[in-house]
């Protein structure tokens, strides 16, 4: 049996969750969101607008395996319509800055030239003081994979400490060389 499975996930006050067919929707006031789920493993049930339980119809190796992980999709899918999630990055180095230019983050991280990313769609990116940046969206993967292209940038190097990082990440750091 999963412990996080059998957990029934509650529903807040300003989002309203139905189900029509195999698909979950949901809507609150970080915009729509829907999960396409296999209504024929598992059961969903909405207690009166107030709470979404999930169980599967049968149980085996294979329902127990993916019972928690469905629940906690669902999950992550209600908190972030409704409060959204937030990544924050600090770019440390010497002439390091990031604009947001329209559709574009535009960074200057030591290259010859700018790097220009693509801003998808969904997420909303904020530069403060050109040396953090916040990325702000409902969708929990699509933040963090975002977050995480734009650290592929320019890596943190370890004996100086420049690059992009998470805020609060610890960066082991190297003594370098001695004479």
């Amino acid at each position: 049996m999963s412990k996080i499975g059998k957990i029934n996930i509650a529903i807040p006050e300003k989002v309203k969750v139905s189900l029509d067919g195999s698909s979950l929707k949901m809507e609150g006031p970080m915009g729509k969101d829907h999960l396409n789920m296999d209504i024929n493993i598992f059961e969903l049930n909405i207690n009166e607008g107030k709470e979404v339980s999930i169980k599967p119809k049968v149980i085996n190796q294979h329902t127990k395996r993916i019972w928690g992980l469905n629940r906690s999709l669902i999950n992550n899918a209600i908190i972030g319509i409704n409060q959204g999630y937030s990544k924050t990055l600090e770019l440390t180095g010497v002439g390091f800055r990031a604009a947001v230019k329209g559709n574009l983050l535009n960074l200057q991280i030591g290259f010859s030239h700018d790097v220009n990313y693509q801003i998808p769609e969904g997420i909303k990116i904020t530069v403060e003081k050109q040396t953090i940046v916040k990325i702000i969206g409902s969708n929990k993967q699509l933040v963090g994979s975002v977050a995480a292209k734009i650290k592929s940038f320019k890596k943190t190097e370890p004996y100086k400490g420049k690059g992009i990082k998470e805020q609060g990440e610890y960066i082991l750091r190297k003594e370098g060389k001695k004479k």
